[in-house]
């Protein structure tokens, strides 16, 4: 029996457009989290107001 002959140049090829797969996925912005932590902090702040204005009262 021969052994299977095996292109490394395919192999190379797969790989680098793997690579540059990941590249350009890496390469997408993420949408920014700022304004949902804005709202988040917000909130706290009025709950903190109504929860100390209940509390003078």
């Amino acid at each position: 029996m021969s052994d299977p002959h095996i292109d490394p140049a395919g192999n190379t090829q797969a790989f680098r457009a793997f690579a540059q797969q990941q590249d350009v996925e890496a390469s997408k912005e993420q949408p920014s989290r700022l304004p949902i932590w804005i709202a988040v902090g917000a909130a706290l702040v009025v709950i903190l107001a109504v929860v100390a204005y209940l509390l003078v009262r």
